[in-house]
């Protein structure tokens, strides 16, 4: 389900698009199809007499991090990680500002989004070894002064059981306040009072420290399948690089993991390890730092309600399948919280 202002991002005014085919040197765009893939920012595959293109617009992150984030990617690329590098504009520039927007174009790449259970074993490996990688790789940016240093330690907030309990009551309100009462508001409703049930019955299963363990550095902040092309059984494109921040190693690789391999309200525990150990085959991450990383994760789900803040709050539904999926899979985690984190301490 999505909402008219979701929908309505797929438009791009006439006026806009001479703008950018004049910023970028395209001549003219001969065809554009807008990208339904992708979730925060909107995306185009342009078709101009100089090749194909990637138009995006970006919604969600500021224009100095956007700029400081696409001048890494060139180095990247040289580095062996599977990214295309902006196209500058005319004037040098890799993003364009057209209309109160930031833009930026990448030459297009050709390949398949593939979720994390399609993939066999050996592909699921690799995966693992390219996020090795590429964490190597922005670590080297870093030491070219691309990046700003790394801090020598980092923290990451746990949320308290009382405020996850006082975030489902706002949004049981807001479920009785702003809802219709359709299907999905009675799965919500329903869905948050379990969810206070299961804060309280596992509160002491929490993290408990700030510190979290094991390596940290920058990370890539989204490595999904919608910003993953593969073609010819192998990884062609790393895509959306908005998020690129200092994270525990662990947190990325345990996210990874649940976005690929946490699909139909199970994990693929086998996936899961197979993808741990091309990542450890790289960056030796202690199995420890990874069974702390699986567990902050899972605690993080438990309380965090952020689809939800979007349909109630920000009117935006593009998210509500989701919370569907999050909800099932939370529920099939918590009752086999040791079997997770061993597959995680396994690869």
């Amino acid at each position: 389900m999505i909402d008219a202002t979701v929908a309505a991002r797929s438009d791009i005014a006439e006026s806009v698009l001479g703008e950018l085919i004049d910023a970028f040197g395209l001549g003219e765009v001969r065809e554009r199809r807008y990208l339904a893939d992708g979730l925060m920012n909107a995306n185009w595959r342009l078709d101009t007499p100089v090749g194909q293109f990637a138009l995006k617009r970006v919604t969600d992150v500021s224009l100095e991090r956007v700029q400081r984030n696409l001048g890494v990617l060139a180095t990247l690329s040289a580095d062996g990680v599977p990214v295309s590098a902006p196209v500058p504009t005319i004037s040098g520039s890799l993003v364009a500002q057209v209309e109160g927007a930031a833009w930026c174009l990448f030459p297009w790449v050709a390949g398949s989004h593939l979720r994390g259970v399609d993939l066999i074993l050996s592909q699921v490996s690799a995966l693992g070894t390219h996020l090795g990688r590429l964490h190597m790789s922005l670590g080297r940016a870093c030491g070219r002064g691309l990046l700003p240093g790394v801090p020598e330690t980092i923290t990451v907030d746990v949320t308290s059981p009382e405020r996850a309990v006082e975030k489902a009551e706002r949004l049981s309100a807001a479920v009785r306040d702003k809802g219709t009462g359709s299907d999905f508001d009675k799965e919500v409703a329903a869905a948050l009072d379990h969810r206070r049930a299961l804060v309280l019955k596992y509160a002491d299963h929490r993290p408990r420290s700030v510190t979290p363990e094991g390596g940290h550095g920058w990370t890539h902040g989204d490595v999904q399948y919608r910003n993953l092309l593969w073609q010819g059984g192998e990884l062609a494109g790393v895509l959306d690089w908005d998020r690129i921040a200092v994270r525990p190693y662990a947190e990325e690789v345990v996210r990874t993991a649940q976005v690929q391999f946490g699909v139909g309200g199970v994990f693929d525990l086998a996936r899961v390890s197979a993808f741990v150990e091309g990542y450890r085959s790289v960056v030796p991450l202690e199995p420890s730092a990874l069974v702390d990383g699986a567990r902050r994760l899972w605690w993080k789900r438990m309380t965090d309600f952020w689809q939800l803040e979007f349909h109630y709050d920000r009117g935006d539904f593009s998210f509500d399948e989701l919370f569907t999926a999050d909800e099932a899979l939370l529920h099939w985690w918590t009752d086999r919280l040791d079997q997770v984190e061993g597959a995680f301490a396994a690869g």
